[in-house]
């Protein structure tokens, strides 16, 4: 417990450090930033003190509480400066709560005239919750058994142990290839006409599949298709798991069953929606291709950005976006939702199935890029999805509760749950935000955020009687 005290006040250390540097980089908010960061650093003295520094042993059932934790004082700091700043403090907790989830929804309007050093702090908190995830997502939910992630433990821990000396060695790879991407993201935007500062903002939230802009119209305000190509194209790699670029380097293979069926399903989608645009909305080919392919893959991967109010769209394409939205991206990637791998082992779950019911005394064995999926990570899985959908009830159930319509309910819930930031209609749709909304259901959306970037079981496990008692 102690240990789990300490790494929280390090967290809070870590937060007040970043705030010092807006603060060094944007004298205008520098008080503010300043004094955020003083008290964040007061605090999270005392608490890394009374947590002590003696590295003990983690214990399985300590990492589930360090996880559910960890995300909850970061977002807190994150809120300080935005609090400090005018925010109210529901807004200021939303703010950062879906910056450090790289959900990027908002409550925020103007931003075209807001202060850089708030802009700068929307971004870094995107950038640190993407780097966060990522150890989160590689390192402790497959140790801690997650939602089937244990095959991806499978997958990128043990056979990287033989291409990497240590698993220390293999989280600097990891970090190497995700700032690597993000340095490219930036050269691009900044060839593509962005200013230095547009450029570094967007590249911080593109890697993190975040979607925080400096604009109110989103990347829309970019209307460079130079630009809009290299937003999809940076919004994909980082929708895509970072082990499958390491191993491209060390063994040369790009097998991935995951990245498999989200790049076909893309293409699928991206044509296919393409043709009805360009029909319906009398649209040039090729000028639908870069609008949709823009906003699907920022779905897929639950980036967020938008250049279109693609609610207008019609019902079809709705529809689909609303299915993507569940969807996500890769395990293994910053992105949110149920996860490609997910999909892959469930299709194979149910072709298994049905082949038995054909054939009862046949061995059907399921596999997941040629390993064996053991029942325990099938049970994982099953369960993950269905609480997730569960879940995505309750919250759409208890927005509704709140006073919002149908759509803004059912759209909000799932947007929060899996870190996507737009919904759909008028109110939280690509075209507006969610500073309508009442706090309450902020409250709500806070915690179905919450639980989307923690994988919800996480939390679960965490809340239940029987963990403290083991504890």
């Amino acid at each position: 417990m102690k240990f789990v005290t300490f790494v929280n006040g390090s967290v809070l250390l870590f937060m007040s450090a970043l705030m010092l540097l807006d603060a060094a980089i944007f004298p205008v908010t520098g008080w503010t930033f300043l004094l955020a960061g003083l008290t964040c650093g007061t605090m999270g003295s005392a608490v890394a003190l009374a947590g002590g520094s003696h590295r003990s042993q983690l214990h399985r059932l300590h990492g589930f509480l360090m996880t559910a934790t960890v995300w909850i004082t970061a977002a807190l700091a994150g809120a300080v400066p935005l609090y400090m700043w005018g925010l109210s403090p529901v807004d200021a907790v939303f703010e950062a709560m879906s910056g450090i989830t790289t959900t990027g929804s908002t409550v925020m309007a103007g931003l075209d005239d807001t202060s850089k050093g708030i802009l700068f702090w929307r971004s870094v908190l995107q950038a640190v919750g993407g780097i966060g995830f990522i150890v989160t997502g590689i390192a402790l939910l497959p140790i801690l058994r997650v939602g089937g992630m244990q095959l991806f433990r499978t997958e990128s821990s043990e056979q990287n142990e033989k291409e990497f000396a240590s698993a220390t060695r293999f989280a600097i790879a990891t970090l190497f290839v995700y700032l690597g991407l993000m340095l490219l993201c930036g050269v691009a935007y900044a060839l593509g006409g962005m200013s230095l500062f547009e450029a570094v903002n967007h590249a911080m939230t593109t890697l993190a599949t975040g979607g925080y802009s400096t604009s109110d119209s989103s990347f829309g305000h970019f209307e460079s298709p130079f630009l809009q190509w290299s937003g999809t194209l940076f919004m994909l790699l980082g929708g895509l798991p970072l082990v499958w670029y390491i191993r491209f380097y060390t063994r040369r293979s790009l097998r991935n069953e995951q990245v498999r069926l989200m790049i076909t399903s893309l293409v699928a989608v991206i044509l296919s929606m393409s043709l009805w645009l360009s029909i319906s909305a009398d649209l040039n080919f090729l000028v639908a291709v870069r609008l949709v392919a823009f906003n699907v893959v920022s779905v897929v991967t639950t980036t967020g950005y938008a250049t279109t109010d693609y609610s207008t769209w019609g019902t079809i394409a709705v529809a689909a976006f609303f299915i993507l939205t569940a969807v996500g991206g890769c395990s293994g990637s910053t992105a949110g939702g149920t996860k490609a791998m997910r999909w892959v082992i469930l299709g194979r779950a149910i072709k298994a199935e049905l082949a038995r019911m054909r054939h009862p005394n046949s061995v059907n064995t399921i596999r997941y890029d040629g390993q064996k999926v053991e029942p325990d990570v099938l049970n994982g899985v099953i369960s993950f999805v269905a609480i997730f959908f569960a879940t995505f009830l309750l919250g759409a159930a208890v927005l509704n509760l709140l006073g919002l319509d149908f759509t803004t309910a059912v759209s909000g819930s799932l947007t929060a749950l899996a870190n996507v930031g737009p919904g759909l209609g008028e109110i939280i749709g690509p075209a507006g935000n969610f500073s309508m909304l009442s706090d309450p259901a902020k409250l709500t959306l806070v915690v179905g955020m919450y639980l989307g970037r923690l994988e919800i079981l996480t939390v679960l496990i965490v809340l239940a009687p029987n963990y403290w008692r083991a504890l």
